[in-house]
C-alpha cells in the first residue's frame, strides 16, 4: 500500500523488507494502539484484563499512550472523579483484579521486556540471547546508546537484520522515550543465573546443521539456561553434538574425534528429562 490504512500517511518500506509501514510511526493511532495490544499480549506482559477493547478505550481517552502509562492507571483513576469502575463494562472487582495484574507486572526479567517493545526480528528467543548477554538492565543500555555493534555481532545467534533492527529502534525519538519512561516504573531483574543442577550443566554442547521444532538461537539459549557451554567448533573438548537435518563437516569432525552425537529429537528428549 501506498499509505496507512489507519491514518491515511504515507506508507514506508525499509530497503529488503516486505512489510510497508506507516510514516508516522507512533503519532499514527493504529501503530501506537498495535504497540500496546502486543505489550500486554501474552507473548509479553501478559497482563490479564487489558484487551484491545480496553487498550483502545484507554487510548481514545489518552490515558494510556505509550506502555509506561499502564502501569500509572492506578494512580490516575485514584485521582479521577470517574473510578474506572464506573466505566462501561468495568465493575469493583474488575477493576481491582486490573490493578492487582498490572502490579504484579511491574516485576519483569530482562528478557521479556526487550521481547515485549516489538521490535522487528527479536523475538522471545532472540531477545533472551540480549539478556543473558548482558544480563543487566544497565549493560544493555550501555551497549544500546553506545551502538557497539561489533559487541552485538560477536553474540552467537545475533545476525546484522537484529542489530540494525534494535539500533533503528532505539534511533528513534518516540520509542527512545518509550523505553526510558517504561524502565522508570519497573523493577528489571537480571537474567536468571544457569541451573548447574541439570544433566547438562558443565557440559559443552555444539549445534550443527538445521533444526525443525527449534531455531538455533532459541536451542543454545535452552541449552546456556540448563548450565551447559554452547560453542561454535567441534573439539576433543566437546561433550556433546546435537546434529539436525544437513549437518557437514562439524558432524563428521564429531564422528572422528569420538564426540557423542544425537539428532533434534534425542535433544529434545535429553532437556525434558533434565528439567
Amino acid at each position: 500500500p501506498q499509505s496507512c490504512p489507519a491514518c491515511h500517511a504515507r506508507a514506508a518500506r525499509s530497503e529488503g523488507e516486505v512489510d510497508w509501514r506507516c510514516s508516522r510511526g507512533l503519532a499514527c493511532r493504529g501503530r501506537a494502539v498495535a504497540q500496546l495490544r502486543y505489550f500486554v499480549s501474552r507473548q509479553a506482559f501478559d497482563i490479564e484484563g487489558l484487551g484491545e477493547k480496553q487498550i483502545e478505550a484507554f487510548y481514545d481517552a489518552e490515558i494510556v499512550r505509550m506502555p509506561a502509562d499502564i502501569f500509572k492507571l492506578e494512580d490516575f483513576f485514584a485521582d479521577s472523579a470517574k473510578p474506572l469502575s464506573e466505566w462501561e463494562g468495568w465493575g469493583k472487582t474488575s477493576e481491582r483484579n486490573l490493578f492487582a495484574a498490572i502490579k504484579e507486572r511491574k516485576s519483569i526479567f530482562l528478557d521479556r521486556l526487550i521481547s515485549a517493545l516489538g521490535i522487528r526480528h527479536v523475538g522471545q528467543g532472540n531477545a533472551k540471547l540480549l539478556a543473558r548477554h548482558y544480563e543487566t538492565l544497565e549493560e544493555f543500555e550501555k551497549a544500546i546508546f553506545a551502538k557497539k555493534r561489533p559487541e552485538f555481532l560477536a553474540i552467537d545467534g545475533i545476525g546484522e537484520k537484529v542489530v540494525d533492527a534494535l539500533f533503528d529502534y532505539f534511533d528513534d525519538a518516540d520509542n527512545s522515550e518509550t523505553w526510558k519512561k517504561l524502565v522508570k516504573v519497573l523493577k528489571v531483574q537480571d537474567m536468571e543465573r544457569a541451573d548447574d543442577t541439570t544433566d547438562i550443566a558443565g557440559q559443552t554442547l555444539v549445534f550443527t546443521g538445521t533444526l525443525e521444532q527449534t531455531s538455533r538461537a532459541e536451542a543454545k539459549a535452552r541449552a546456556e539456561a540448563m548450565g551447559a557451554k554452547v560453542s561454535g567448533s567441534v573439539s576433543a573438548k566437546t561433550d556433546l553434538v546435537i546434529a539436525g537435518a544437513a549437518a557437514g563437516s562439524k558432524l563428521k569432525k564429531a564422528e572422528s574425534l569420538g564426540v557423542k552425537v544425537i539428532d533434534e529429537a534425542g535433544w529434545l528428549d535429553l532437556i525434558g528429562a533434565a528439567n
